[in-house]
C-alpha cells in the first residue's frame, strides 16, 4: 500500500502551499502544524536545501472520534501534507491515513481513515 499521494503542479511553490491549504480548508482539514524543512536546517545544520514544507493536516471532530477508538493514535497524528519544489515545479503530497489501518490491528479504523483519505485526495485533486 502506498504511503501517500503526490501530484507535480505548474505553480510557484508559495502558491501551491497556499492551493492545498484552501483546498483542505474545503475539505474540513485545517493545518494545525507547519514546518518550514529549509529553514530548519539551515538553522540547526547551516546547511542549504531546497524549499520544502511539513503541514499537519487535522480535522478536529475526526480525530475525536478516532481518539476514542485509539488513545495512543496520536502518535500517528496530525496526518502530514508536504510541499517542496522539484525541477522549477512544486510537489504536494498527501498521507495516505489508510496505513494507520495496518498499524493499529485490531482496531476499526477503517471508516474512519477512508473518510480522511477522501477528503485528503479530493483537496489534493483540486490542486
Amino acid at each position: 500500500m502506498e504511503y501517500g499521494f503526490s501530484r507535480t503542479v505548474d505553480m510557484p511553490y508559495e502558491k501551491a502551499i497556499e492551493r492545498i491549504t484552501e483546498e483542505m480548508k474545503k475539505e474540513g482539514l485545517g493545518v494545525l502544524t507547519e514546518i518550514d524543512v529549509k529553514e530548519t536546517l539551515k538553522k540547526k545544520l547551516n546547511v542549504d536545501f531546497k524549499k520544502y514544507k511539513i503541514l499537519g493536516a487535522c480535522n478536529p471532530p475526526i480525530a475525536y472520534k478516532a481518539l476514542q477508538v485509539e488513545e495512543e493514535l496520536g502518535l500517528l497524528l496530525p496526518c502530514n501534507v508536504i510541499v517542496y519544489e522539484k525541477e522549477g515545479k512544486s510537489v504536494v503530497s498527501v498521507f495516505n491515513p489508510m496505513i494507520m489501518t495496518q498499524i493499529l490491528e485490531g482496531k476499526d479504523m477503517t471508516s474512519i481513515a477512508a473518510e480522511v483519505k477522501d477528503k485528503l485526495q479530493h483537496a489534493l485533486d483540486a490542486v
